[in-house]
């Protein structure tokens, strides 16, 4: 199931419990020594930034498997997700260099971070805050490493009310030329819900050929004997650069066409209790400029997506941490675990 690491960091006294949680995550995923350390000084590094910087924000860590299914990531990763809605940096990419502070500290620096990262991104706004995300992999990718099939995925789940488990999961699976996202909501939250999300997780891993509209068919039955769950199916044919989806439930999606953003729309029902007779599946147009991202009923209805050509070369956890960071503030208070999943063209200088 789930398990999502999440510590509200609001002082310096939480930055101990960021870095026990992140080496807990190592230890889960099987890191080394070496590794397990490094996880561990990105993660204090972060969570030290927030109370420095930001006058506060969120760290999530969780164990995520890689970006681009057979590409040169391999085995599963630690991401540590930092977002704070505090001052932002007027110079983010000369935060990123060796020596940079503000405070006259020595600490180990975002630069360092970034080193000791298999993968590290940063996006930062003045007045709308900073996101960063790292991840730590068990295994780095290899010189010389497959290249991944020019598509990634990524993601931030945030469980409800600090709980252990969220609710919601995501997949990222491929099969020859079809690379299939999957979001899924298990009604309610806490450890019921989240058993019907990792099932779904687990169907679609055993058939990731199927497309959207048979998975959710196979899914219904695999959920048959959990409380059920919202689920929305995206799969991109590569070779004929194609994009069909299908959901049931409020799981939302939308689809950067060019300059402007499209609904992609679900069915209602519940998969595994209530599945509609018929089945609509989208098919559109994938292009470099596209982006896709699927949400659960975490976030707010009414969002801006993220706009900025610098999101599209992103990393696509990036991509959905600022959108949860945007969606969100102190006056809006969340009611249900928060999923946000990204689909994204690999920019032409990445593996």
């Amino acid at each position: 199931m789930p398990r999502v690491r999440y510590v509200p960091v609001e002082d310096s006294t939480r930055v101990r419990d960021v870095r026990v949680a992140a080496e807990d995550a190592a230890a889960g995923a099987g890191l080394d020594e070496r590794r397990t350390a490094a996880v561990s000084l990105v993660a204090t590094e972060l969570a030290t930034n927030l109370v420095k910087h930001a006058h506060g924000g969120q760290v999530l860590i969780e164990v995520v498997d890689a970006p681009a299914p057979g590409g040169a990531a391999t085995g599963r990763s630690v991401q540590i997700t930092a977002i704070d809605h505090g001052p932002g940096m007027a110079d983010a990419a000369g935060a990123m260099r060796d020596g940079f502070s503000t405070t006259g500290s020595l600490g180990a620096g975002l630069g360092t971070c970034r080193r000791l990262s298999d993968d590290f991104g940063l996006h930062s706004v003045q007045g709308r805050g900073t996101v960063a995300v790292a991840r730590i992999a068990g295994v780095p990718p290899a010189a010389g490493a497959v290249p991944g099939p020019g598509v990634r995925a990524g993601g931030v789940n945030i469980p409800f009310a600090a709980a252990e488990e969220s609710g919601d999961d995501w997949t990222w699976v491929r099969s020859g030329d079809l690379c299939t996202l999957m979001l899924a909501d298990g009604l309610g939250h806490g450890a019921a819900a989240a058993r019907a999300s990792a099932a779904a997780v687990d169907a679609v891993r055993r058939a990731p050929h199927l497309p959207p509209a048979e998975a959710l068919r196979a899914l219904h039955e695999a959920l048959g004997g959990t409380r059920g769950a919202a689920v929305a199916v995206a799969q991109l044919d590569l070779r004929a650069e194609r994009l069909r989806f299908a959901g049931i439930g409020n799981v939302g999606a939308r689809l950067r066409d060019g300059d402007r953003w499209r609904a992609l729309l679900s069915r209602p029902g519940i998969v595994g209790a209530h599945r509609p007779g018929t089945l609509r599946e989208d098919e559109l147009p994938w292009t470099r400029d596209s982006l896709l991202i699927l949400h659960t009923d975490g976030l707010p209805s009414r969002w801006t997506p993220p706009s900025g050509d610098d999101l599209t070369a992103a990393d696509p956890a990036v991509t959905a941490a600022v959108t949860i960071r945007d969606a969100g503030s102190s006056a809006r208070p969340v009611r249900d675990d928060t999923a946000v999943t990204v689909l994204s063209p690999t920019p032409p200088d990445r593996p």
